[in-house]
């Protein structure tokens, strides 16, 4: 992207002075997921497949693409059960606590239906009803998160949907991984399914013999995955098209330069194309976190990963001051958004878009991953700008109701008739004309049988 790069730097190093900085930053916030042709072609072949060939083919796509030999596509009780037995007490602990935390911050925002009354006889409000069947995809590729199981299931099973499944790929023995087992346990969910990818989403949106079908699907996934979403949704909602992890810093010169430097690597270790940004008034802390960066690098575990993603799509970015640096992150809209600075409430006011913020040098991203309590499921690519991270807001709909009785028509019949006349819907306008003409029947009817009673 044509960058100033340090001796030691990992990530490109640009500053909002330099000339032609406006196109690089565009080229870092040009980041939404986009399909690519051959991936999609290949999605679109899975899907049919699945469609067509119902639970053999899904097996069949079970052993080629996540690599595992699976007897059956459902978890049984049984090996639910002997999952769950085998995590460690201090793990089951902390899934347990991370479920009671989910649990309970979602329990106070609840959508609740409502009524109002208008004088003249109408009602009006809205009924909120939780969907019938939900699906919660949790992905297994390069990592195991027990965590996107609780973060997805929890605020389904606070609303009470009266079904929620879990599909998520198989270990090469055909198994679950204990601690997603207990997460599901614990998280609220029915089902569990022994599948990945875009022939999960295939059957979670079709169903199979196996399989049902569901109102929605949720949670995070690759390329493949989130290529499927895109492509069935219609048939079945979705709750976006998640892109690569992201991690937005804005730090002041009172942050410390290697808890910067893990917060970035803790999303870059995710996926090489997930993105890490630090954005920065301070020269001299820019510099010390490219040095923190190698130095932490050297030591952590996805490295590989780590490396590709802050050398392709990580960049540390040197601001004016405050004030523009927060204009920056409201411009990339970040999933993550770190407030490393000494007044972070006041920093706050001004940030717009971002999936979720975190505020001053001890709220680090790492917790909202965990046990914070909101999801971790957030909008990436930029559509912060108008998506809202999950929430039980996703798996419930809403249905407007409405009752006129005969003193409301009579008040706002005609200007009903009169909007249907005005967009040529002729219709529209006679629906309400007879209507009228019986109230107005009765009403005479009621005078002419008033006034019998006088002349008597």
């Amino acid at each position: 992207m044509g960058s100033r790069a340090s001796a030691k730097g990992l990530t490109a190093l640009l500053q909002t002075s330099d000339a032609g900085f406006e196109k690089r930053f565009a080229a870092l916030c040009h980041r939404r997921f986009e399909p690519d042709g051959a991936v999609e072609k290949a999605v679109r072949k899975i899907i049919d497949q699945v469609r067509e060939g119902g639970d053999a083919a899904l097996l069949a796509l079970v052993r080629k693409h996540d690599g595992a030999r699976v007897r059956g596509l459902e978890v049984s009780r049984a090996e639910w059960e002997a999952g769950i037995e085998a995590v460690d007490p201090a793990d089951r602990a902390a899934l347990g606590k991370a479920a009671m935390r989910v649990r309970d911050f979602h329990r106070r925002r609840i959508p609740s239906s409502w009524e109002m009354r208008e004088e003249g006889g109408a009602l009006l409000g809205v009924k909120v009803r939780p969907l019938a069947r939900v699906g919660a995809y949790v992905p297994g590729g390069k990592a195991a998160y027990p965590s996107s199981v609780i973060m997805t299931v929890v605020p389904a099973s606070v609303v009470e949907v009266p079904e929620i499944v879990v599909a998520t790929p198989p270990q090469p023995d055909g198994t679950i991984r204990p601690d997603v087992l207990m997460a599901a346990k614990l998280a609220g969910a029915h089902r569990i399914f022994k599948m990945g990818g875009a022939h999960a989403i295939a059957a979670l949106a079709y169903g199979t013999e196996t399989v049902p079908a569901v109102d929605k699907i949720v949670g995070p996934g690759n390329v493949w995955v989130a290529t499927a979403k895109s492509l069935v949704f219609g048939q079945v909602a979705i709750d976006s098209e998640a892109g690569p992890s992201e991690i937005l810093i804005v730090a002041d010169r009172t942050a410390t330069p290697a808890w910067l430097a893990a917060d970035l690597l803790s999303q870059a270790e995710h996926d090489e194309q997930a993105c890490a940004i630090l954005i920065t008034p301070t020269k001299g802390l820019a510099a010390k976190v490219q040095e923190q960066l190698a130095k932490q690098l050297k030591k952590l575990e996805r490295a590989s990963i780590a490396r590709q993603s802050l050398e392709a799509r990580g960049a540390i970015v040197v601001a004016r001051n405050l004030d523009e640096a927060i204009e920056l992150a409201n411009r990339y809209a970040p999933e993550h958004l770190v407030l490393a600075v000494d007044k972070p409430d006041v920093a706050l006011k001004q940030v717009q878009n971002a999936g979720a913020v975190f505020l001053g040098h001890y709220t680090p991203e790492a917790v909202g991953d965990y046990l914070a309590g909101p999801s971790h499921v957030l909008p990436t690519g930029g559509t912060a700008r108008f998506f809202s991270p999950l929430g039980v807001e996703d798996f419930v709909k809403r249905m407007s109701i409405m009752r006129f009785e005969p003193p409301k028509m009579r008040e706002l019949g005609a200007e009903v008739i009169r909007l249907a006349r005005l967009e040529g819907l002729g219709g529209h306008g006679t629906a309400v004309e007879l209507r009228l003409q019986k109230i107005r029947r009765a009403r005479r009817e009621r005078e002419a049988a008033r006034e019998a009673e006088v002349e008597i």
